[in-house]
């Protein structure tokens, strides 16, 4: 998995863990380097994770870039929401910044959704300049998962990251930070796009 994150580790640990195969983090893969997310979309993100990681450890990779939209900000933050209130912000601040834009939004207006893209990059082999193999993706494959809400007026729950508190999930009236572990892999963005990667990635470790 192309991250650092702690809960989101966590969290792909058990929708992946159906695969039965071992998952390492960056740091347990003794990657070192560190890839910008400059892109313009969650696919570009996603994708330039994906092929720089599968590179650096030479093992099947999935990078997550995901984000939260909200309508009556016209999409904002979007494929921004990790770096909302700038760079280093902790997710209490993003979160808090996020109401306080929405301050003036009345109940009915604060549709929102929960977007993840999953970008798989395997590694292949190719000639070196030196004469020696080097790994590189042969391929990148994509799969998105969806999650429509609305942002509450106050933060409720403690299970969960980023902008869960504030996500209220219609179904269950309850908060994303509210539910259960196995209520939110259920019908989060990460769990239906991990869902619909395990056949892909069961094909890739047999």
């Amino acid at each position: 998995m192309a991250t650092r994150n702690p809960g989101k580790l966590r969290e792909f640990r058990r929708l992946l863990g159906a695969l039965g195969a071992p998952i390492f983090s960056l740091d347990e893969a003794g990657v070192t380097i560190t890839v910008d997310e400059t892109g313009q979309t969650y696919e570009e993100n996603a994708t330039a994770k994906a092929v720089a990681y599968a590179r650096a450890c030479a093992q099947i990779t999935v990078s997550d870039d995901s984000g939260i939209e909200v309508d009556a900000l016209r999409g904002e933050p979007g494929v921004m929401s990790a770096v909302f209130t700038g760079p280093g912000q902790t997710d209490v601040q993003r979160t808090a910044h996020l109401l306080h834009r929405l301050r003036a939004v009345p109940r009915g207006r604060r549709a929102a959704r929960y977007r993840a893209v999953l970008a798989i990059a395997v590694p292949g082999e190719a000639p070196a300049a030196v004469g020696q193999m080097a790994h590189v993706p042969e391929a990148v494959t994509i799969f998105n998962g969806t999650c429509e809400g609305a942002i509450t007026e106050a933060p409720r729950g403690s299970n969960g990251f980023g902008y869960d508190p504030v996500f209220l999930v219609p179904e269950f009236g309850r908060t994303m930070a509210e539910l259960t572990d196995a209520e939110k892999d259920r019908i989060s963005h990460r769990g239906r796009a991990a869902r619909a990667a395990i056949p892909y990635l069961k094909s890739l470790v047999g």
